[in-house]
Order: C-alpha cells, then structure tokens, then sequence
C-alpha cells in the first residue's frame, strides 16, 4: 500500500528501497563478508538462529547483514525464509546425556559430580570497554577477581556429558517428578496455534524462539515477585554440541548427520516456597540454540513458575503469545503503514459525540 493516493506511490517506496540499499551497501568501509559475522559476532548468529527457529548460522549471517545488524527484524527474515523451505523429514529425539559438553558450571554445588568446566565465558571479568584492539597491545584484560575453581578448558576442549545433578537429586528424593507415563509427540508450534492449556512441550518450543530481551524480562519481574517465594537456584548451566540424529532411509538406523551447538539450563526451586520445611524441588529446563546462557537460564524460570502457580494463565499466554519478536515486531512495524481509513473513522465518531453531546446541553 503507498503513502499517496495518487499517482506517484509506487515510485515513492522505489526510492526508499533504494536509499536503504545504498546504506547497506555503500560507506566508505569494506563489505562485511559472511565470515567476519559468525567469526566475531557468533553470539548475534546464535540469537537470530534462536528466535529465526532454524539453525544456519551463514542464513543468519546474511540475515543480519541484510537487516543492518537489526537483530529482531534478521530474525524475521529468517523465519520467513524458513516457511519457504520444505520439511525433507524428522530427526530422532536427543538425549541431553548425548551432549558433548564444552562448558559446564554449577551454582549450587561447589564440587559437583563430574566436575565444574568454565570454558568460554566473561563472567568473572569485569565489564570494562576496550578502548584498544586486542591485536594491537597482544593482551587482554586480566580478570579482577578469582574465578571458582574448577577447569577452564578452552573450546577446543570437550568432554562427554558429565553426570547429571538432576538425576543425583532424583535418586536421594529430593525432586518431584514431572516425567508422564506416557510419550507424547512434541507439539508442532509452527503448524498449529499455541494457545493456553497446551502440553509443556508447545511452552518449551515457544520459549526456545522467544525474543531473548523480552524472555529475560518477563523471568525478571516474576521471578522476583514476593509471593512466589523469589528467584529459582540454578542447578546446571551446560554448553555444547548436540547430535542430530536420522533414520538411514535403507538400514533402519540412527544415523548422526550433524551436531548442533545448544545451551541448556536446569533450576530448581523447593515445592512449598515461600513456606518453610519443603521436603522437596520442582525442575525448570531450558534448552536454546547456540550460546545464549541467559536466554537458557531465564527459559528454565519461566518453565518452572508456570508449572508452580495455579494462578499462570495470564504468565502462560505471555509465553505462547506475547514473547514472539518477530510477530511482537511485525506488529509494532505495522503501524507505521497507512491507516488513512481507520483514523478518518475514528475521528468521524469523535465529531459525532461531540455534536451529540452539544445538543444534549
């Protein structure tokens, strides 16, 4: 639809399509090639992946490239591109035991079993700007502080899934159990609406393609909301590959055909908070593409404070409907296309209350 009612409109958004390209385009810097993107800006690749529900990080490379580094709107993109690719067939569900585990951290243990793995991370430097490249002067900024202990082995370094602190808690009976004896298939949000009083499976998909900001949003006012007993503990915070698994069209059997980077977070909180003496803990999981470790944490939040409040239908429809970035932006953008119609009505019916109002007096 064009801003001008007469002719004229079609050349207008013509132009302002081509003053877009020129800005991605043009500049005095070289082009930024697909390399430099999910070399350096792997973590904005890893969140357009998310929220984008497709895991190519060189398409969200490009993406991002395209959206001038506008993350929400690459994620749009991607998405978009996705509806149009067709579903070749289903991988065979993961084991999270299955993950090759490049980082590994524990807030509630001091010596978990398996050990504690830093890895990559930053959260014990402090958050300083850089005013120089890290090439030029050969160093880095040391840490300030001492990170706990445990190895800090680089990415390069791996390990099999370590033991899980889920499963020790289970077996000393000190977690409630949210298995079901049955095993439904996971819900498909991408060809059926989510609405409340779907399985926690359509929560968990609509969680993993949240926007990250809006997701660590919602899990922070909730989270430290008085009357459900404050913030959850972290249990495990686990980075890493995952193995994606198909059926061999002529053998039958599982075959690995790639190992997908995820993030996975567990957090626990005791059943009868805020009341003391709970004899037990309920478990919040999270599970996202790509290195996003808050994104997983306040995923595992969210997950476990709708399952703990009887009261969760409003915080339920937040997590089905309100936290989607692209359809939230799609919106938002939206309103910036004319709407010459709906105001002209809408001041029609101001100027006939007023009218009716004056002959009223």
């Amino acid at each position: 639809m064009g801003y001008s009612g007469v002719r004229g409109g079609q050349e207008a958004i013509a132009a302002a399509e081509r003053l877009v390209r020129e800005a991605r385009f043009g500049g005095s810097s070289p082009w930024l090639e697909l390399d430099q993107i999910t070399g350096h800006l792997d973590l904005a690749v890893d969140r357009v992946s998310g929220e984008g529900g497709l895991w190519a990080p060189d398409l969200a490379a490009r993406a991002i490239r395209q959206a001038q580094g506008d993350l929400l709107e690459a994620a749009q993109l991607l998405r978009a591109h996705r509806s149009t690719l067709p579903r070749l067939g289903y991988s065979l569900p993961a084991e999270s035991t299955e993950l090759t585990v490049v980082r590994r951290v524990s807030p509630a243990h001091r010596n978990p079993p398996g050990g504690q793995l830093l890895g990559r991370t930053g959260d014990y430097t402090p958050r300083i700007l850089e005013t120089e490249d890290a090439g030029d002067t050969g160093d880095t900024a040391p840490a300030s502080h001492p990170a706990p202990s445990g190895s800090a082995a680089s990415d390069a370094v791996s390990r099999p899934g370590a033991s899980d602190l889920a499963a020790v808690l289970y077996e000393q009976g000190l977690l409630a159990g949210r298995c079901r004896g049955d095993d439904p298939e996971p819900y498909d949000i991408t060809r059926a609406p989510a609405r409340p009083g779907t399985p926690r499976s359509a929560r968990l998909s609509a969680l993993a393609r949240a926007e990250t900001g809006s997701l660590t949003h919602l899990w922070y006012v909730n989270a430290h909301n008085p009357l459900r007993g404050g913030a959850e503990i972290p249990l495990e915070l686990r980075r890493g590959r995952l193995p994606l698994k198909v059926t061999h069209p002529h053998t039958g059997r599982p075959v690995t055909v790639a190992r997908c980077p995820v993030t996975e977070a567990r957090t626990v909180r005791s059943t009868d908070r805020p009341r003391p003496g709970g004899s037990r803990f309920d478990l919040g999981y999270g599970l996202c593409f790509g290195e996003n470790e808050p994104k997983a944490v306040a995923m595992a939040g969210i997950d476990l404070l709708v399952h703990r409040d009887p009261h969760t239908e409003r915080l339920e429809q937040k997590v089905l409907i309100a936290l989607d970035g692209p359809e939230a932006s799609g919106f938002l953008e939206h309103l910036k296309l004319p709407h010459y119609v709906d105001f002209r009505s809408t001041i029609e019916r101001v100027q006939a209350v007023r009218a009716a109002a004056g002959e009223g007096r």
